[in-house]
């Protein structure tokens, strides 16, 4: 039997994400966050989804630690352009090799999400799948988007929630929270499982 949410339970973002913040404020008031600290490294021969869960679960694990009666959230994105995956760029040039190698193609965003309930030991899982196509972009579109909105540290190399949304041709998910970071559809059920009253 699932026990119900109470005003005792915790609820612990497993990210110091101001992206994600943001967005769990959507459905949640009152929470903490936790710097997981998690090793990203990829594992050899691992697929963008499963790394995005393999992070995001370690990162739930990581911020429960040692903590009692908490409802832990721990979310990852992978971006992969054929095959390949676009790490956070860390730089300009980066974010710029990223940006004109994705124009006018197709990348693939993994968001996955894991809700650990740590009364029970209980794990929600989800892995939500984004198809994003970029319009042909020039060198100077590059270079000022880059200048404007500094999206260092975004995998893919843009903020969909602000002026990078100007380098799409198109969106293809169920769940537009989960391109910015947190799947907001998927979470809420979770926490509805959990005995969260959500609306």
């Amino acid at each position: 039997m699932i026990a119900p949410h109470s005003a005792s339970t915790r609820i612990v973002l497993g990210s110091t994400s101001r992206y994600r913040a943001e967005l769990l404020r959507r459905l949640v008031a009152d929470f903490e966050q936790s710097a997981p600290g998690t090793d990203e490294a990829p594992l050899p021969h691992e697929a963008p989804a499963e790394r995005a869960l393999r992070l995001a679960i370690a990162k739930a694990e990581a911020a429960a630690s040692g903590g009692q009666d908490a409802l832990v959230i721990g979310s990852d994105q992978v971006a992969e352009l054929d095959g390949l995956i676009l790490d956070k760029p860390g730089t300009a040039e980066r974010a710029r090799a990223q940006l004109t190698a994705s124009s006018g193609r197709e990348v693939h965003f993994h968001t996955a999400l894991c809700l650990l309930d740590t009364r029970d030991g209980h794990r929600h899982t989800h892995v939500d799948h984004t198809r994003v196509r970029f319009r042909e972009l020039d060198a100077t579109e590059i270079t000022r988007y880059i200048e404007r909105e500094q999206p260092l540290d975004c995998a893919g190399s843009f903020k969909c929630e602000g002026l990078g949304i100007s380098l799409f041709e198109s969106i293809d998910n169920r769940d537009p929270s989960a391109l910015i970071g947190l799947p907001l559809i998927a979470l809420a059920q979770m926490l509805r499982e959990a005995g969260m009253a959500l609306p």
